[in-house]
């Protein structure tokens, strides 16, 4: 078990509304590391993808739970993970291919691809029926 210096952890229904929210509250959280503007705008709009996913995918016909838990670990990380109970991936490689897509035609299908460009790790856990994992990690540079 890695030790970490700091945590948060976020529960919200899964409404469109509160993936501001979401992404907002990691950026602040994440602030205590110091980071660059480009670099916080990476942690944002990775947590908004995730957060997206729970709320467009995992919920589809029904407001579900979004659990957002973050921690600071040793070296600068920030080690990030978003959790649903909604209805699961079947096929993980499937969903993390660019522009596939569950969600319709509005839907880009880049979600894992963005997150996976803006995170240093990302892996995705799934059992349909039950929900979804998404861990997160970004390493952050120290700042002189």
């Amino acid at each position: 078990m890695m030790k970490f210096e700091n945590y948060m952890t976020l529960e919200f229904p899964s409404k469109s509304c509160n993936e501001a929210f979401a992404r907002s509250a990691v950026a602040c959280f994440a602030a205590q590391l110091d980071p660059t503007m480009e670099e916080l705008g990476d942690i944002r709009t990775a947590v908004s993808e995730a957060v997206t996913n729970c709320i467009v995918h995992a919920y589809p016909d029904e407001l579900g739970t979004v659990t957002v838990r973050c921690r600071i670990l040793k070296g600068q990380t920030l080690d990030i993970v978003v959790k649903d109970k909604g209805i699961g991936i079947s096929d993980i490689e499937q969903a993390r291919k660019p522009m596939f897509t569950t969600g319709g035609m509005d839907r880009s299908g880049m979600g894992f691809t963005i997150m996976e460009s803006f995170m240093t790790n990302l892996d995705i856990t799934s059992e349909p029926g039950k929900g979804t994992t998404v861990h997160m990690r970004r390493k952050l540079q120290r700042r002189k």
